[in-house]
């Protein structure tokens, strides 16, 4: 839902009330994952998509009768020979989706979760629509004080940063929840203010980097000179590295290309547990570069993990298109990609990750990571 943030932050500020359909469930294959939204406003106006386009007029007809009802509904959007079309839902999977009113009460919800700086959780009540959101600092309900199940069971989803539905008390008390998770945004430290670094620094924002460019000639550390998103710092590239904060998520792009600034950084990054680290240059500054690390004492193990030069090979040559580049590798990186094109595998598009552990009658999972059944869930397309 955080895509959705900026547009529901803009509907809040003005009170607009609107519909806000989420996929609860997915069974199979399906195009977007758990917690995808849309939103739709009395005005007729659609924010978001729950499928990239398979299912969103039966969803906008649900939100417009839900928005002047006020009662929440639960759908389930399947593939059959008979309905395929009619639906739009060809990929063969099925989406739960579940639609609430947002208004007066649900507001300062929704906006505590997509505004908490670190992990976060929102969770609905699938029968009501009863919202509650956990942050670090703070429980907040639209109902007022959340009842203490429903608290602990956010608690827990922001801890462990799940997504997904677990019914919670027995019998007639008995309540389906939903839950969505959310963590702060991974890093992307880009080193060098260069013509590279501003376009790196729009597809870093683009695959939801929080991006910091550190430069140590302060000429060039002109915050002016980048937009609001980026995070300026001028500092010797190394010294920043040993004191600023990284994690398991964090790419390191060395586009310095100079080796006074390029050794002692790289130095740093190949010995830290991030999960990437890439150096521009030709192949001729790489050959000295890794000639230079061993030097400096990097070993074998460390230097296999540079990516150098940058990029993938997509025979591009400005600075856009070399920006796109280094992200598809990223990406490649992160998920196991081949890099190769898709006409030319015959893999699952999406490789399914890990089930997290299912058990009596609780369906939790990692967002978008596997269906209420217990089956991998793959998204369709690329």
């Amino acid at each position: 839902m955080r895509e959705l943030a900026a547009h529901l932050a803009g509907w809040h500020a003005e009170e607009v009330e609107y519909a806000l359909a989420t996929v609860v469930d997915i069974r199979g294959s399906a195009p977007l994952p758990l917690g995808a939204s849309m939103a739709v406003d009395a005005s007729g106006a659609v924010r978001g998509s729950l499928s990239g386009g398979c299912v969103e007029g039966a969803v906008y007809d649900l939100c417009t009768a839900v928005l002047a009802s006020g009662v929440p509904v639960r759908q389930r959007f399947g593939y059959s020979d008979s309905d395929a079309f009619a639906v739009g839902l060809t990929c063969g999977g099925e989406l739960e989706v579940f639609v609430q009113r947002i208004g007066a009460a649900e507001r300062p919800v929704l906006e505590t979760a997509l505004n908490a700086r670190g992990s976060a959780a929102l969770v609905r009540d699938l029968a009501t629509g009863e919202t509650v959101a956990v942050t670090p600092e703070s429980v907040i309900g639209s109902g007022g004080d959340p009842p203490e199940s429903m608290a602990a069971f956010a608690r827990s989803a922001a801890q462990q940063g799940v997504c997904g539905i677990r019914t919670i008390g027995c019998g007639a008390s008995a309540r389906e929840l939903f839950a969505e998770s959310f963590t702060a945004p991974p890093r992307m430290i880009v080193f060098g203010a260069t013509v590279f670094a501003d376009a790196l620094a729009r597809v870093g924002r683009l695959l939801g980097y929080r991006v910091t460019i550190c430069e140590a000639r302060p000429v060039f550390a002109d915050r002016g000179g980048y937009p609001e998103y980026v995070e300026v710092a001028a500092e010797w590239p190394d010294r920043y590295l040993r004191t600023t904060e990284v994690d398991s998520r964090t790419v390191l792009c060395v586009l310095t290309h100079d080796p006074k600034f390029d050794i002692p950084v790289l130095v740093e990054a190949l010995r830290l547990p991030v999960a990437y680290v890439g150096a521009m240059g030709s192949r001729r500054a790489d050959i000295e570069r890794r000639a230079r690390l061993r030097e400096a004492g990097v070993t074998a193990a460390q230097l296999a993990r540079l990516h150098s030069p940058i990029g993938l090979e997509l025979g591009g040559r400005t600075p856009e298109e070399t920006a796109v580049a280094i992200g598809a590798e990223i990406i490649a990186h992160r998920h196991g990609g081949s890099a190769r094109s898709l006409s030319a595998t015959t893999r699952p598009i999406h490789a399914p990750v890990a089930a997290v552990e299912r058990s009596g009658d609780q369906r939790i999972r990692s967002c978008g990571v596997s269906t209420s059944s217990g089956e991998p869930v793959s998204s369709h397309g690329t």
